[in-house]
């Protein structure tokens, strides 16, 4: 690790990541998160508010945060991209959301879109992913993440129906002696229709969808999915009060939804929407299929800066895959 943080400084001081960020200037950089923690967390699923508030002050400084709707609106009229525009965008629907993220979007001033899962919200389940990893959390020691299995799980529940993964997870649990709450953890817990309402309301948060019960869209048909994906946007715009103008694939990998999926997107309404494969945004970019990176966990201030002034873009575009990992 020392290793790696002293050939990434000595990059930095040869002006390395000044370049990479001219070079990628016109490549907008829309950032994925899914959840917060507070005032010196280490959990290591989650962002603590030092980690925000490292990365704020990064943006603030080299970037232009602007909404994920007006980078798509530039990608839709065919326009070449304006410079230094950056997009935050938050999956799921979680409670952290509101409690950490949201005082620190106002102190900065910064938009955001906030992709909800509407059953999760409206209290009828919480999402299956996050009963795979309280399930994990539960074993002694977490075999699942120790052994690093845990990505296995989830790419074997991710190609099954709906009905046959909630059975497998059920039957997960039963082996090993555990039963799963019918309320999710406070750790899982969801934001309300009003914390949602009153973060929509400060203009500074756009609520979207990731559909009604984050099923993985090419398991399921596409009759089940066009009711996801309206039906999650109709709950959503009734509770807001306001409308709901992006998307976001559940997963969102490639093999995670078919084209007619996207298409069905577009059909129902949305203006745009986001997958999460890792890449910068460029001219000529589908606005229905919009790469992000992760920073979830980019902590150190290095590793922040190497993710959003585009080093570790052009280290895998290039192939130089042993550079500073």
């Amino acid at each position: 690790m020392a290793v790696r943080e002293s050939m990434l400084r000595v990059l930095q001081r040869c002006g390395v990541f000044s370049l990479a960020r001219a070079l990628s200037a016109k490549m907008p950089r829309i950032l994925m998160y899914h959840n917060f923690s507070g005032p010196g967390s280490l959990e290591a699923d989650a962002l603590n508010v030092e980690g925000i508030r490292r990365q704020f002050a990064y943006l603030r400084r080299h970037f232009r945060v602007v909404s994920l709707a007006q980078i798509a609106e530039q990608l839709a009229a065919g326009r070449e991209l304006p410079p230094k525009m950056v997009a935050l965008t938050i999956d799921d629907g979680r409670r952290n959301c509101y409690e950490f993220l949201f005082p620190l979007l106002k102190e900065f001033g910064l938009p955001v879109t906030f992709f909800v899962v509407s059953s999760y919200v409206g209290g009828e389940a919480w999402i299956w992913t996050d009963k795979v990893l309280w399930l994990s959390e539960q074993l002694k020691p977490p075999e699942e993440v120790v052994a690093g299995k845990l990505d296995g799980v989830f790419r074997s529940l991710n190609r099954m129906r709906p009905a046959e993964r909630d059975a497998s997870i059920e039957a997960m649990a039963r082996s090993v002696g555990i039963t799963i709450p019918k309320i999710p953890p406070l750790k899982y817990a969801p934001s309300s229709w009003d914390e949602l309402r009153e973060m929509a309301a400060s203009g500074l948060v756009e609520i979207g969808s990731h559909t009604v019960t984050h099923p993985i869209l090419s398991s399921i048909t596409d009759e089940e999915s066009w009711t996801e994906i309206r039906r999650s946007r109709a709950q959503i715009e009734e509770r807001i009060g306001g409308e709901v103008r992006c998307f976001c694939y559940p997963n969102g990998m490639p093999g995670d939804f078919r084209p007619s999926q996207v298409r069905q997107v577009r059909e129902a309404g949305y203006a745009c929407a986001v997958i999460a494969q890792s890449g910068l945004v460029q001219n000529g970019c589908d606005s229905y299929q919009m790469p992000r990176l992760g920073m979830a966990r980019k902590v150190s201030p290095l590793d922040v800066a190497k993710a959003l002034d585009g080093v570790a873009y052009y280290q895998q575009r290039f192939g130089t895959r042993r550079l500073a990992e």
